[in-house]
């Protein structure tokens, strides 16, 4: 059976970016390539708290697991209705551990997701977040290995992806959620689904627990809306990890699966191009679009790189060339 074309649309986390920076906001323009054919997308693309913006022709996979398809490490296996298991950081305090099992019997109750059960670390996984020198958001994990030991124990009850819930310090960024500002917690959370995929090779994606529970009554923006109603935002990774792709070594791929040499383009800010995929996919030939209506705080483009890449001014330019 011939696969459908195959396209990447990334937003890098913890950047600012003016599309996919906050909750969810990337959705909409991904959801135009995600039309013409299957689309890679990272969790930062569609995550909105309790919404998603995720559809079946998107592919969830998390950044350290995007790095190892390009670099041809591995190929990604289509997944219907995954067997989900939860991590909850053992410093979440009960009252909100609480609301995070009503919200896992609401998403099973609601979408049919098969979300299996639930391990408690042994000790606080010591989850610090900041923005860096650079400004970029970034953080700590005291304890990665807590993560991993309750990770495992789930992958050996069957496991077949991994949502990760740490308990963060309260965060008050007002130029976050009036759009004009870095996700403070977006580059810790990076940090924690890549240590979590690197050892289990199981998908994964992490969603922050905060000990303030009370919803804001103010108005923030339309971008970060998504992030102010709930307490919890562990609904969005649930609806990507229930149909999130597999992970296969290159050598294991079948003629069904995805490789890198299945990728038509690589979609992407345009002054964000200094990671693995735009790099891997510059020295394979694979069509790369920088999107100019895509700003982040990072000043890497094309020119510093000297890479041949295809600078259009909007997702819909992109859409026409494809």
């Amino acid at each position: 059976m011939k696969k459908s074309p195959l396209n990447v649309f990334i937003v890098p986390t913890g950047v600012g970016a003016s599309i996919g920076g906050y909750a969810g906001d990337a959705s909409g323009a991904a959801r135009m390539f995600s039309k013409i054919g299957k689309l890679i997308v990272n969790p930062n693309v569609v995550n909105a708290a309790v919404f998603s913006g995720i559809d079946d022709n998107m592919l969830y996979t998390e950044g350290y697991i995007i790095d190892e398809f390009f670099k041809g490490n591995i190929a990604l296996r289509e997944s219907k209705n995954n067997k989900i298991g939860v991590i909850f950081d053992k410093s979440i305090p009960e009252y909100v551990l609480n609301i995070h099992i009503n919200t896992i019997n609401a998403v099973k109750t609601v979408y049919g997701i098969d979300i299996f059960d639930y391990e408690i670390t042994e000790e606080p996984a010591g989850v610090e977040f900041f923005i860096n020198e650079n400004g970029i958001s970034s953080g700590t994990v005291q304890n990665a290995d807590t993560l991993i030991n309750a990770g495992n124990n789930l992958k050996n009850k069957g496991a077949q992806a991994l949502g990760v819930v740490c308990l963060f310090d309260n965060s008050d960024d007002e130029s976050y959620e009036n759009a004009d500002g870095v996700d403070p917690v977006g580059g810790v959370e990076g940090i924690i689904s890549h240590i979590i995929s690197r050892e289990l090779k199981l998908p994964c994606a992490h969603a922050p627990a905060f000990s303030d529970i009370s919803i804001p009554t103010r108005i923030v923006s339309e971008k970060a809306a998504a992030e102010y109603i709930t307490p919890t935002f562990l609904p969005c990774i649930l609806l990507g990890l229930n149909n999130a792709p597999q992970i296969v070594s290159f050598d294991e791929k079948q003629d069904s699966d995805y490789c890198i040499d299945d990728v038509n383009s690589l979609i992407i800010p345009f002054n964000s191009l200094g990671s693995i995929p735009v790099l891997q996919a510059a020295e394979r030939g694979i069509k790369i679009f920088a999107v100019k209506e895509n700003s982040t705080i990072l000043d890497v483009n094309a020119a510093s790189l000297g890479l041949d890449v295809m600078e259009v001014e909007t997702y819909k330019d992109v859409l026409k060339s494809l």
